[in-house]
């Protein structure tokens, strides 16, 4: 079942035009990655998804319902983590998670065994009575997160959730959101972070100028750019006609000399050349030191269907 469906979304700033025709189908049971670099129109969409936003043309639907600013139905069952931290200075950590869940869940009794999950579950149970000033960034990031799932939504948007935050917060942050999935929560997580999408999203899209470039996981992703493994080599001594030799065998798209280091990209389709290049070299009698091999990242589907890097 599609969760999120979202058909050709147009939103303009003016003369800006921050939304061009964005599609978008998330299914149930999911961690969908939106992969975009800053300025993308990632957190327009989320914004325009969750009725936050007027747009000028387009289909939004969640739950296979239209969303609206008054559906109240369908918002019950959503939880939301923007980029920017929203908590209550003047209310401890409790008080925070105790308002957000209040939203949805008027029973006291119910609401808090839900706040002192939500609490426990972002490791915050030593902080209860502490003031949002007391925390330190990574500590925040916690807080605004249990504020938001607190009540158990069905699908949760998190926008941006790991930025300037120290190692062990992310790490925490990215752990409980695979747990929140577990439990069965859909997941949208947005991010110009590439290692924490494919680390954790079973599906992403990539979205650039406001529009969704490509769709897929990320075997589908990489498989659909003309590039395979890169490998690198430290060469000992003078190369010769080592770099032209390479580019003849047949799984190499092409060979160049960086100092005394081999830069080797092989061609897309292929897996582990790393033995034959290796292979070869030691049939021409080249001495060599370290070897590096690189599998096709995200930001190289990313630089080839854009021409950009990723965080340029």
């Amino acid at each position: 079942m599609a969760l999120v469906e979202v058909q050709n979304l147009v939103k303009r700033y003016g003369e800006l035009l921050a939304l061009d025709h964005f599609n978008l189908n998330i299914q149930e049971g999911e961690i969908f990655g939106l992969l975009g670099p800053n300025g993308s129109g990632k957190t327009t969409a989320i914004n325009c998804i969750l009725a936050l936003l007027k747009f000028d043309k387009g289909d939004i639907r969640l739950f296979g319902k239209p969303m609206a600013p008054n559906a109240y139905d369908i918002k019950r069952n959503i939880g939301v983590v923007m980029q920017n931290v929203a908590v209550f200075e003047e209310l401890t950590v409790y008080e925070n998670v105790d308002y957000f869940c209040a939203l949805y869940v008027p029973e006291r009794d119910k609401r808090r065994q839900l706040v002192q999950e939500a609490i426990d579950f972002v490791g915050l149970q030593d902080f209860c009575k502490f003031y949002p000033r007391k925390l330190s960034g990574g500590l925040l990031r916690r807080l605004n997160i249990a504020c938001g799932i607190a009540h158990k939504p069905r699908l949760i948007f998190l926008d941006e959730p790991t930025v300037a935050v120290d190692p062990q917060s992310r790490n925490n942050i990215l752990e409980g959101i695979a747990q929140l999935n577990r439990e069965g929560a859909t997941i949208v997580y947005t991010s110009h972070y590439m290692e924490e999408v494919e680390q954790l999203c079973t599906r992403i899209a990539i979205m650039d100028k406001g529009r969704t470039l490509a769709t897929g996981t990320k075997e589908e992703l990489k498989a659909m750019i003309n590039r395979g493994e890169t490998v690198r080599i430290d060469l000992e001594g003078q190369p010769g006609e080592i770099v032209a030799k390479l580019r003849e065998l047949p799984a190499v798209a092409s060979a160049k000399l960086e100092d005394h280091r081999l830069v080797v990209r092989c061609k897309a389709g292929g897996q582990h050349n790393l033995v034959a290049i290796l292979d070869a070299l030691r049939q021409w009698d080249v001495a060599f030191g370290r070897v590096f091999s690189e599998l096709p990242t995200l930001n190289d589907v990313f630089l080839e269907i854009t021409g950009k890097e990723l965080r340029d």
